[in-house]
């Protein structure tokens, strides 16, 4: 049996404010440390009711709440998930918690509360909170800055872009020429760059949002064939493709984004060979890999391929061809998919990355079949006289600078600056065979209002195409539209013209 003595000892040196009341709330102890956390000396606040710790505010709540514990005594904390206060004898509130504690006295029920401060972890609440909302202001910031220097720095390099297109369809001297090529690859360059770094800045802002959905594997990787087939063949290299016909369920376009990377790697760092992509289904997943005979990575250098502007085999001061963005963009949208990558890899002897994709629902093959079997309109018979298209843009350089291409190719051109002028123009040129607009425009307009509002005066599907770097939900519901085309600034002239061409042609 412990002494009375060593009981009170062990209260004296428990590390809370301890305080001991009787069933009326009338205090019979307390320890030093009540002392040192309200200021109170024993002998000013033994005999007195527990109230008296309090601010005024909750006494008359808490004499009905320890009537209340009486009836049902137990060890709990006091107050779940109330804000607490005890009340210093200078007249001055801390925040604090209390655990509670019955003890029987014979007959008699005392209630111990363990009292402690929590001033501290509230200041690092608040502070977190502040530092929260802080990121969160900044994140909406960056977000801002994103969509405008998306829209604001792909309009001049845009412009140089279209500019240089139509240089190259009128110049015919030599030097004059390569000059002119010279300054093609630059822009080149310059778009790759700028693409690569706000893609990284989207991604850390969290501006970009997945839209997961069933799509089919075969048709993404013929993608993959039209735009690389031909920069492999100018290398010497085979570009294979395994046009699988199963589904896969994510965002199409983030994994073509990270597909076109992962292309674009392999070509890079191939010199001879092939570059192949194939997909396969294992299990509940489908694995669309990347391989190369390129030159491979060392197992030292594995771990680091996915850090901004690494690049394998290339000195910090050497001449790079590129930036080393691409695998660090990869590893990015990797993670906000939740999908898995796997690479392996021999020096000298090529690299194979494998992304795992969810297998899609089989509804999506059913609807894509009914899809295709459905029967294809005749092509009309081709018309003599040259197409002409309603180009809208905001920028009146880029505007001009399109309309000179256009016009060089032998487009007759029509402009309009926004949505109310590209009405008018339309109410005038109801014979208009194909739009081309930008997706921003002036006074919250946009791109897809041009063409909802083209077809409804002309009462048929205008083909179009639609130039931007936005990713918004209302563009994803176009994408399913056969008659629009989709391009990123900056998209070089030659781009540009291809997919004119090919909205103009099943039209002729």
């Amino acid at each position: 049996m412990l002494s009375s003595q060593l009981l009170g000892n062990a209260l004296e040196s428990a590390p809370d404010a301890i305080v001991i009341v009787d069933e009326s709330g009338r205090i019979l102890f307390v320890n030093h440390q009540v002392t040192a956390l309200l200021g109170y000396e024993p002998q000013d606040i033994l005999a007195r009711q527990i109230e008296t710790l309090m601010p005024e505010r909750f006494r008359s709540r808490h004499l009905a709440h320890r009537r209340g514990y009486a009836e049902g005594a137990r060890f709990r904390p006091m107050g779940i998930d109330l804000e607490l206060y005890a009340l210093h004898k200078d007249g001055s509130e801390l925040p604090v918690e209390i655990s509670l504690s019955p003890i029987r006295d014979g007959e008699r029920l005392l209630v111990a509360a363990a009292i402690r401060d929590v001033s501290e972890r509230k200041r690092i609440q608040i502070e977190l909170v502040r530092a929260s909302e802080a990121a969160e202001r900044a994140n909406q910031a960056k977000s801002r800055f994103l969509a405008t220097a998306s829209h604001d720095l792909r309009q001049p390099l845009q412009t140089l872009a279209l500019l240089n297109g139509s240089l190259r369809r009128i110049v015919r001297e030599p030097t004059a020429l390569e000059a002119v090529g010279q300054q093609s690859q630059a822009i080149e360059a310059m778009s790759r760059l700028l693409n690569a770094l706000l893609d990284i800045s989207k991604l850390e802002s969290g501006a970009i949002h997945p839209d997961p959905s069933d799509f089919r594997v075969a048709a993404l990787l013929d993608e993959m064939r039209s735009e690389f087939a031909s920069l492999a063949a100018d290398k010497g290299l085979e570009l294979r493709i395994d046009s699988a016909a199963q589904y896969a369920h994510s965002d199409p376009s983030l994994v073509g984004q990270v597909l076109r990377n992962l292309v674009s790697n392999a070509i890079k760092y191939t010199q001879r060979g092939w570059v192949e992509l194939r997909s396969r289904v294992n299990g509940r997943s489908v694995e669309i890999s990347v391989a190369d005979t390129g030159i491979g990575i060392a197992p030292e250098q594995l771990p680091y391929i996915y850090d901004e502007f690494y690049q394998v085999g290339v000195a910090s001061n050497a001449t790079r061809d590129g930036y080393g963005l691409g695998l660090s963009i990869v590893h990015r949208i990797v993670s906000l998919l939740g999908l898995k990558l796997r690479v392996q890899s021999s020096y000298g002897a090529g690299s194979v990355f494998t992304l795992d994709v969810p297998v899609g629902a089989a509804a999506a093959a059913a609807a894509a079949a009914a899809a295709d079997a459905a029967p294809q309109a005749h092509a009309a018979e081709p018309r003599a006289r040259a197409p002409q298209i309603l180009l809208v843009d905001d920028d009146p350089g880029v505007r001009n600078a399109t309309a000179m291409l256009l016009k060089v190719e032998g487009y007759r051109v029509l402009s309009a600056g926004s949505l109310e002028e590209a009405r008018r123009v339309l109410a005038a040129n109801p014979d208009l065979d194909l739009l081309a607009t930008d997706y921003h425009l002036t006074d919250g307009c946009t791109g897809v209002d041009v063409i909802a509002a083209a077809r409804s005066m002309l009462g048929r599907r205008v083909p179009a195409v639609l130039v931007t770097g936005d990713t918004s939900s209302s563009m994803r519901e176009l994408q399913a539209d056969p008659s629009v085309r989709f391009a990123s600034k900056p998209i070089n002239a030659d781009q540009f013209l291809e997919l004119l061409q090919g909205l103009i042609e099943p039209h002729r």
